[in-house]
């Protein structure tokens, strides 16, 4: 079971205050809870995992999966960008073997992104890749016309329908859009995609546990259901209210840290590789939340121990601005030792027996004191081992905690307006039709 391990914050923070944060992160659960605060037409994630486990939604992706297995399909190409891909794509990233598209392990197709990006040599290079493989298509947008997705659909649409015909290709294409209006919607409806539903109630960066994240995460080859079973379990454990919620625990430390420490810098730590698409999936869910009003941590990320060869020296004796919250997995999936070695040039033989997951619980271990005792708080947010159940619990948990803690920052969680910004000049420096007089205007900046 997920565990949230506060001890490394406690030279840093008073009793009274965390009494006063704690108090206040109960408030923003209750908040939570009723359903009565800023965005609460966008709190449909809530129930996601018993709802979806209690429905057919695990069922119809696997028959979409079933489907590209009979054409032999190696790879699918999942079109998103924030997070209709970013769940989707940390997940894999998580459970997938480090070097699976070197070994071509298993029988699960390959999955590839796109529509996060407008790099013009990104998407010639997926043209290469889709060139040499068996391609299908998993598109992700509720309007089908934001310009990422929207430009690498276009290109891997017409790429798949010349390579297969328009009739098969309306079997590799399937759409997860809006249940009734959109672009997507219509096309979807014209051309015979299937598709899945995005829910209204649901924001993008909490839709990892709908066909968002589970259909791509599906076609990789894991076992989606238990990952919505670790977030049942999560989901359980979150609704309970008491101090003992760890949800609660997380949100009341980390705003007591930026509200009466001057800490307004978190960074997600973690000593695993493979969780380094976690920390992007995570810094997304805590930016777009809380960054708002002039107000909110800004959401970092360092991979351990690698990035203390980088990162280090700042975290170490650099302005006070930081905490960390480190994603701790208890157990490794293998086990490998260190042999002894005869000669012993490199003076390793100390650690002969010792496996290379102690050595790097060590380092971990190391480095939390050496960070606290640098002035530098530490959470700790534990999971047993990465698999899909644990990564579920994971997912909950965050999106849990989120909300609670943009409740007790003062702010709508689940609203992006500063989004919309880059969009309205980008659209005009293109010359969309519509924004002749922002085009002019801009262009007068230039």
């Amino acid at each position: 079971m997920l565990k949230v391990d506060l001890k490394g914050c406690g030279t840093f923070v008073k009793n009274a205050d965390v009494k006063e944060y704690t108090d206040k992160a109960l408030a923003a659960f209750d908040t939570l809870d009723r359903g009565d605060g800023q965005g609460n037409d966008f709190i449909g994630w809530k129930h996601l995992p018993s709802e979806t486990l209690a429905g057919n939604i695990v069922k119809e992706c696997r028959a979409v999966c079933d489907s590209w297995k009979e054409r032999k399909v190696d790879l699918v190409v999942a079109i998103g960008i924030g997070g209709s891909y970013l769940g989707a794509k940390c997940a894999i990233e998580a459970l997938n073997h480090t070097f699976d598209a070197n070994m071509h392990r298993g029988d699960a197709p390959q999955v590839v992104f796109a529509g996060q990006n407008l790099g013009e040599d990104y998407l010639c290079e997926l043209i290469d890749l889709m060139n040499e493989r068996n391609v299908a298509c998993i598109v992700i947008s509720k309007s089908g016309t934001t310009t990422e997705p929207a430009v690498a659909f276009r290109i891997v649409k017409q790429f798949i329908e010349h390579k297969y015909g328009k009739a098969e290709a309306a079997v590799r294409i399937v759409a997860v859009t809006d249940q009734a209006r959109g672009a997507l919607k219509s096309l979807s409806t014209q051309e015979g995609y299937r598709t899945f539903v995005i829910p209204d109630n649901v924001g993008g960066r909490f839709s990892v546990l709908t066909p968002v994240g589970l259909l791509p995460i599906m076609a990789a080859g894991f076992d989606v259901e238990k990952m919505l079973k670790g977030a049942l379990e999560m989901e359980k454990v979150c609704a309970v209210r008491g101090e003992e919620n760890p949800a609660v625990q997380y949100a009341a430390m980390r705003n007591l840290l930026y509200g009466k420490t001057g800490r307004t810098v978190e960074m997600l730590i973690n000593f695993t590789p493979k969780l380094q698409y976690f920390a992007e999936w995570w810094k997304q869910l805590y930016g777009e939340s809380e960054g708002k009003d002039g107000k909110g941590i800004f959401p970092a990320s360092c991979s351990f121990t690698t990035d203390l060869h980088s990162m280090g020296q700042y975290i170490q004796d650099g302005n006070r601005i930081l905490f960390e919250t480190l994603v701790n997995v208890e157990k490794p999936l293998r086990e490998l030792k260190i042999e002894a070695d005869e000669q012993n040039l490199d003076g390793l033989n100390f650690l002969a027996g010792k496996s290379v997951d102690y050595c790097n619980h060590m380092a971990q271990l190391g480095t939390k004191l050496a960070h606290i005792d640098g002035g530098v708080p530490q959470l700790e947010v534990s999971i047993e081992k990465l698999d899909e159940y644990n990564l579920g619990q994971l997912f909950y948990f965050f999106e849990f905690a989120c909300g609670v803690s943009a409740y007790l920052l003062g702010v709508n969680p689940f609203n992006q307006p500063g989004v919309e910004a880059y969009k309205k000049n980008m659209f005009a420096l293109l010359e969309k039709p519509g924004y002749e007089e922002a085009t002019a205007a801009i262009r007068k900046r230039l």
